[in-house]
């Protein structure tokens, strides 16, 4: 009996922080074998994987167990290799110039990924004492990796998600997964339409300023393997009264996208700047609607001009009329994209300080008299580094946005996101984005039938230290 994959992930399509576990035997070995081992070659790319050409970025060993098999978790393994788009991928833009780095949030139309996505497959094989290997080696008293013995895994797509413990897994046969089928892009004559990477509500509101982006998975059309799922993004910008005018975004390599789908793991995944300031960036069309824009609507669609994806509505803040500055931030969710909010209720400022200090000597030692000088002596400070706090307030929310904010309390990576700015596209783009680290250490989740009226108070404290000059 050859070695054989007895369990195996239900899904071919992996969030990175769920259990990978692959479960491989070999009884005829096994039962007949002394100082058996199983192997596991393992096979990580952004490229379409060919165990027989490439390299392995890792070999693990495992002993059978008491049924004689060998389980492999390889979720410690694949969760170094991806992780958050914070910059633009080849050809992304902003203000329509493409000659710099990027944040992801103030890309113009579109980008590809660069860290989200890699691909998995893994070669087992086995090991025992008098094993002969490929090249016809063979020994008694040598433990080698027996030749014929290799069984290959399918190519798993992995992206820098997790899964909550309400997360509901299929089972099938002893497999089992979490199915990311809703986020699959498709038509409806082809069982409904996708959803994009988040769990934010599908109605979300916005200040005219702000920046934000919305990440979809991006496969390949089922008429043509070379054609993307996403052939155009619609969007569609109303008043008060109805449609003011609309304008539709090719997918392509000119804005951000790709002209040619294919299967490197850049393109299994596209990130759109649509929020409003990433359309002031480079729309006319938008700048001309915001006098009276209410809203708009964001739509992606195939080259049938068919609906592939959600609708998503963005409102446009009012402003406020009691003048409270408004604080955008933005979080890694739970699927490896971001979400954002912007906080436009009362928010305060305080800032911290910590310095070191010393003794000054008094007058002037090291000339050829002492002179007394008054703003020598005493006790000084030789540094301050300044740390900033921010404490801010949403609006009245509704139960699916209270449900949201969960995310962010559990989020790795957080961000203060600075509005839209008119300066020329030729400064370095390091003023747009703050890391912050979220203090609120605690979260209550609030209904109507408790709570009535919900409201939500955060606190972050910016993670780089203001350094002033030392003496």
């Amino acid at each position: 009996m050859a070695t054989i994959i007895s369990q195996a992930p239900l899904y071919s399509t992996l969030p990175v922080a769920q259990d990978v576990i692959l479960t491989v035997k070999n009884s005829s070995v096994v039962g007949t074998e002394s100082r058996v081992k199983f192997i596991a070659k393992v096979y990580i790319s952004d490229k379409a994987i060919n165990i027989s050409t490439d390299t392995p970025v890792g070999t693990f060993k495992t002993t059978p167990n008491n049924a004689g098999v060998g389980m492999f978790d390889f979720r410690p393994i694949i969760e170094s290799f991806v992780s958050a788009d914070n910059l633009g991928n080849l050809y992304s833009q902003y203000k329509t110039d493409a000659n710099k780095s990027i944040p992801i949030h103030l890309i113009d139309k579109y980008s590809t990924n660069k860290k989200l996505i890699r691909f998995l497959a893994v070669e087992f094989g086995v090991e025992y004492l008098g094993a002969t290997d490929c090249s016809g080696n063979q020994s008694n008293d040598v433990i080698r990796e027996a030749c014929g013995e290799e069984k290959n895994s399918i190519t798993y797509t992995l992206f820098n998600g997790y899964l909550k413990h309400s997360d509901v897994l299929d089972i099938e046969y002893g497999r089992f997964g979490y199915s990311v089928n809703r986020f699959n892009l498709r038509t409806v004559a082809l069982g409904g339409v996708g959803e994009f990477l988040t769990n934010a509500p599908s109605t979300q509101y916005a200040n005219i300023d702000d920046y934000g982006t919305l990440s979809v998975f991006s496969k390949p059309s089922s008429f043509n393997i070379n054609i993307s799922t996403i052939y155009d993004t619609l969007y569609t910008y109303y008043d008060s009264s109805g449609v003011i005018s609309s304008e539709a975004v090719l997918n392509s390599t000119s804005n951000g996208g790709y002209d040619v789908w294919n299967s490197d793991s850049k393109n299994q995944a596209l990130h759109l700047g649509c929020f409003p300031a990433n359309l002031k960036n480079w729309s006319s069309t938008f700048t001309a609607a915001i006098p009276t824009l209410s809203y708009y609507t964001i739509l992606c669609r195939d080259n049938s001009e068919d609906a592939v994806s959600e609708l998503i509505t963005i409102n446009i803040n009012c402003p406020t009329l009691k003048g409270y500055e408004p604080v955008r931030l933005t979080w890694l969710n739970q699927w490896g994209a971001w979400d954002y909010y912007t906080f436009n209720m009362k928010s305060t400022k305080s800032i911290s300080t910590k310095g070191s200090t010393y003794q000054q000597i008094e007058g002037t030692w090291n000339d050829s008299t002492y002179q007394v000088n008054g703003y020598k002596g005493g006790k000084k400070s030789f540094r301050v580094n300044a740390v900033e706090k921010i404490s801010m307030n949403t609006d009245f929310v509704s139960e699916a946005e209270s449900e949201w904010f969960e995310e962010l309390i559990n989020s790795p990576e957080v961000y203060v996101i600075e509005g839209y700015k008119t300066q020329a596209t030729d400064v370095v783009l390091n003023s747009y984005v703050s890391p912050v680290r979220l203090t609120t250490s605690s979260y209550t989740k609030k209904t109507v039938a408790n709570d009535k009226l919900m409201q939500y108070t955060f606190e972050v404290e910016k993670s780089k230290t203001l350094r002033t000059q030392s003496v």
